[in-house]
């Protein structure tokens, strides 16, 4: 019973709701769309091109942006993380495709990647097991109240989400849907 209790606690002191005004969108896909072959990873035969993103309607307390790219029906217990970019500046609002990829200097002065489940520090694009339903890809901006997180190019999505849990005034989410029926 304890445990259910502490469950409960835990559940409010989750990050801000998705919140109304702020958005994200991307050309790649309509959110609940299908994720397009540039967007997969290359094991699929994709292009592991990080998506073009364009958002507004944040918070005016804003001093940086965040973004993930998340999995939560990845087959691993905890979800995958595909891409984190932390401390892009407050007047950037939009990222050309290909930013998070391996050798892009397209992202703006001061940001940087986190190392995802995948172990590289880039975006990695979705590949989940052949035969699985599709997948949830979640790609979510934060507003974030503090100019730079303490974070580097080791910092594991989950520690980046650690740290987002405590600094995000709102957020705005576009979900893709990927999957394979068989093999490419």
């Amino acid at each position: 019973m304890r445990a259910l209790v502490l469950g409960t606690a835990l559940t409010a002191l989750a990050l801000p709701a998705l919140a109304d005004g702020f958005t994200v969108t991307t050309p790649a896909f309509k959110d609940g769309g299908t994720i397009p072959m540039p967007q997969v990873c290359d094991r699929y035969k994709g292009g592991d091109h990080s998506p073009a993103l364009a958002w507004s309607g944040e918070p005016a307390e804003t001093k940086s942006f965040a973004i993930t790219m998340f999995d939560p029906d990845a087959p691993t217990g905890s979800g995958f993380w595909h891409w984190t970019v932390f401390n892009i500046p407050a007047n950037v609002h939009s990222l050309p495709e290909g930013a998070g990829d391996a050798n892009a200097t397209t992202l703006p002065a001061g940001a940087a990647q986190g190392r995802g489940d995948a172990g590289m520090s880039r975006y990695h694009g979705p590949c989940p097991p052949v035969g699985d339903p599709p997948h949830h890809l979640q790609i979510t901006v934060f507003a974030v109240k503090v100019d730079k997180l303490k974070l580097d190019a080791d910092s594991s999505g989950a520690v980046v989400g650690f740290n987002l849990h405590f600094n995000t005034l709102a957020k705005a989410q576009v979900t893709g849907l990927y999957g394979q029926a068989k093999a490419p």
